[in-house]
């Protein structure tokens, strides 16, 4: 019989192998997604093709997890984000450390990234640098860069830049905020503090729209799991992954195919089996079994997930201006077998382009970190009778 702990800590612990698996299921997520748009964006939609070739049918078929893919950063998310927090609870400063942690994961990336659909939206004729605009509609405005920097996009701003896929990152920012306010109503140390946290979080209700506040719950499964261990055979270990692999695979062929209130069913299925068969992995790896290497190229892909997935929308528009004015292509063909290469080498460029771009970047959020809490701790510190 499976034996369940509640752990006093959430496992973080990179040697074990749920570690190694969420660093491979980060960059693959990414790398899904990325694939996904750049398809979407250069070759025709499935159902124009006539006679679809089987080398389309299976590109066409692997795009098609993005949405799956978006489930399971928010699921990685609550797991990490929301166990780590929780593991720091009472540590000093724990809520400033965690303001200044998410900000900078954020910021770091985005700053640099939206100066980048700057350049590629003049680069493509979009946009007039020239010309400066204030507009809530306009998506390469003032507003909507400040809007997208506090997680308002599709509230009150739209995707900076016209990068679609920055719509999960409302979700993020959003669950980031409410999840310390409800440890707050529950762990607060004043009444007035656990006012403040409930007002905060009924403001919050008021301002995000629906879809945001149903798929909180399954970042909130993550963060739950996480302090629960399974330990079980290999029968059930096997079954559980065939059972998270073959929801997907379902949910692919037969299920929504988009993040929606009506949706919400079948994510929260896989969620669920999801983090069962991540708690049922938390135990250590054996070293010397030949899989250094998975957990190496895992790990590598996983440091710049982010940076890819907020990047590459914009290198998608570079190169497809460029195939058009160079060569007069605005779309590949399914029935050509040399656009497949063409479509191989623009993937090749958005992940070489985004691991290239996360170097003085995303690579560096560590350090960032390390400076503010030291400029802004010491400085408090100085005030201090």
């Amino acid at each position: 019989m499976p034996k369940i702990t509640i752990l006093g800590k959430t496992n973080l612990q990179e040697d074990s192998w749920h570690s190694m698996l969420i660093s491979l299921l980060r960059g693959l997520a990414a790398l899904v997604v990325a694939a996904a748009h750049l398809r979407a964006q250069v070759y025709p939609g499935f159902a124009e093709v006539v006679k679809p070739p089987l080398l389309f049918q299976g590109l066409a078929f692997s795009a098609g997890f993005a949405y799956l893919a978006v489930i399971v950063f928010f699921v990685l998310s609550g797991w990490l984000v929301g166990g780590s927090f929780l593991n720091k609870l009472d540590s000093d400063r724990a809520f400033q450390n965690y303001m200044i942690d998410r900000v900078s994961r954020l910021w770091v990336v985005l700053v640099p990234t939206f100066l980048v659909a700057l350049l590629a939206g003049a680069a493509v004729g979009i946009v007039n640098p020239a010309h400066v605009s204030f507009s809530t509609s306009e998506p390469y405005s003032v507003s909507a860069f400040l809007g997208n920097m506090i997680g308002l996009q599709t509230i009150v701003v739209p995707p900076f830049g016209g990068n679609f896929p920055l719509w999960s990152l409302a979700n993020e920012t959003w669950y980031y905020a409410l999840f310390p306010l409800l440890v707050l109503v529950f762990r607060g140390r004043s009444i007035a503090a656990r006012v403040a946290a409930v007002l905060a979080i009924a403001a919050i209700v008021q301002l995000v729209h629906g879809a945001i506040l149903l798929y909180f719950s399954i970042w909130l499964l993550g963060a739950a799991l996480s302090r629960v261990k399974i330990e079980v055979g290999p029968a059930l270990r096997w079954a559980l992954l065939f059972l998270f692999v073959g929801s997907a695979v379902v949910i692919r062929m037969k299920g929504k195919t988009d993040i929606t209130p009506e949706g919400y069913p079948q994510y929260l299925l896989f969620s669920l089996i999801f983090v069962l068969f991540l708690s049922s992995m938390q135990f250590k790896r054996r070293p010397g079994r030949g899989l250094d290497w998975l957990d190496r190229t895992g790990r590598f892909f996983a440091n710049f997930s982010f940076t890819l997935y907020v990047l590459h929308v914009s290198l998608i528009a570079v190169m497809g201006h460029l195939m058009l004015s160079l060569f007069g292509i605005s779309q590949l063909s399914p029935h050509i077998q040399a656009h497949y290469l063409v479509y191989a080498a623009m993937y090749l460029v958005l992940v070489a382009g985004a691991y290239w771009f996360h170097l003085p970047f995303e690579a560096n959020t560590g350090r960032v970190r390390q400076w503010l809490k030291a400029q802004l701790f010491v400085r408090v510190g100085t005030v201090r009778p």
